[in-house]
């Protein structure tokens, strides 16, 4: 998998896609945590928001099972 940033940071829906020049660290950062999020989908196996919920809800009821 790839590597997660050690401190991760919650970005608000509305900071999330401003188009603001002065913040481009801040836009660098999230490219990167997308792209590493596509990573990991991509090595999961998942396309979609709803695979990755639904694999969670599967994983949560075979380990509520045991």
């Amino acid at each position: 998998m790839s590597q997660k940033p050690d401190k991760q940071k919650q970005i608000s829906h509305d900071d999330t896609w401003e188009d603001d020049d002065t913040d481009e660290y801040s836009q660098m950062e999230l490219l990167e945590m997308l792209e590493s999020v596509r990573e990991d989908m991509e090595e999961l196996g998942v396309t979609t928001l709803q695979e990755v919920i639904e694999r969670i809800e599967e994983l949560h009821r075979r380990l509520d099972a045991e």
